[in-house]
């Protein structure tokens, strides 16, 4: 396993109370927990997963993600089994989709 860490500044979205998981811990797929944590603004977010050597990918789909949704004190915990960037995308809007909605 290889876990990655990234760390975000100045978001400016904030979501609601309440944790949501979201996806599933399988081959070629991930689980997400997001939830509210008292980071300064900022959005932290940790990878760990069975796919070694992929540190510039996940840095890539972190960097796109930060810049749709620009969360503000949001840790994000992500458990990948091999997931491709596409379906990491996926997850990760669903997870902030789920606490949008609820937010409204």
């Amino acid at each position: 396993m290889e876990t990655l860490t990234f760390h975000f500044e100045n978001g400016v979205r904030r979501l609601k109370a309440n944790p949501e998981l979201v996806g599933v811990v399988s081959s070629g797929n991930l689980e997400v927990l997001i939830e509210n944590a008292a980071l300064g603004g900022g959005c932290a977010i940790e990878v760990k997963t069975a796919a070694r050597g992929f540190g510039a990918i996940w840095e890539a789909v972190m960097n796109d993600f930060f810049q749709r949704w620009q969360l503000a004190d949001t840790r994000i915990s992500i458990n990948d089994m091999g997931a491709t960037p596409a379906v990491v995308s996926l997850r990760l809007d669903q997870a902030v989709e789920s606490m949008v909605e609820e937010a409204k």
